[in-house]
């Protein structure tokens, strides 16, 4: 008999599979607000840690990747999605590749990378304990991890603060566009420390947290995490 997140974590892969063409419509057509801020900050994050090699998880339609290669930068893409990676290939990214997050934790991706980001990708509960179990094996000696994901504070709404599974929702799309969209995954909401939480207790270090503000309403539009591991794992291909 499955478990409530383990249901929850086949459904995220489930609506995202469903909702693969509108959403790389939508990011073709630059129609999330937000993502003008919070697209720059992930990107100024890592081009400051001047990386050789990032691997993005969770890449999507690859824009990331692009944005990535225009710079110099050696990116590899991993998503759980064959349509999204399709289209991550499809616009230049050959290094993309339909992976899940439990095929990374399994030591699927040969190779070691300066940095791995994991932007607006970590959604689930079980998955990404696995994942961030595994990550001293996917980073260099010194490597760093970059996550960026919504801020707890904006985004807990009404229900209590503290970590749980939520219902999803497309409230940050604009209305007209959220009718060409089925049902959201679920996700499971953090805490701030309850991130840290999931940090620390893998063996990461946090370097460094940032919140970066939107520029009329003064509001925080996501929280962006730099960590690094003192022991990156045993040897891998």
């Amino acid at each position: 008999m499955s478990l409530p997140g383990q249901e929850n974590e086949a459904r995220i892969i489930g609506s995202w599979q469903r909702n693969a063409d509108p959403w790389i419509a939508v990011l073709q057509e630059r129609r999330i607000e937000s993502r003008r801020i919070t697209d720059q900050a992930i990107i100024d994050r890592i081009l400051a840690h001047k990386p050789g090699s990032v691997l993005d998880i969770g890449c999507g339609e690859g824009w990331l990747l692009r944005a990535l290669k225009q710079t110099g930068i050696n990116a590899v893409g991993v998503d759980a999605v064959p349509r999204l990676v399709e289209a991550a290939r499809g616009a230049g990214s050959a290094d993309a590749h339909c992976l899940t997050y439990a095929d990374l934790a399994r030591g699927a991706l040969p190779g070691r990378f300066d940095a791995v980001v994991c932007n607006f990708s970590l959604l689930g509960e079980q998955s990404v304990d696995a994942l961030m179990a595994a990550m001293p094996s996917l980073l260099q000696p010194g490597g760093v991890l970059i996550i960026q994901t919504v801020h707890p504070v904006m985004v807990c709404g009404d229900a209590p603060y503290q970590d749980g599974w939520r219902t999803g929702s497309w409230a940050g799309l604009a209305s007209e566009v959220i009718a060409d969209f089925a049902e959201p995954p679920p996700w499971y909401f953090r805490t701030l420390s309850g991130w840290m939480r999931l940090m620390i207790q893998h063996g990461a270090t946090i370097k460094s947290l940032s919140e970066p503000v939107h520029p009329v309403t003064g509001q925080p539009v996501s929280v962006l995490f730099v960590c690094g591991f003192d022991s990156n794992g045993t040897e891998k291909p």
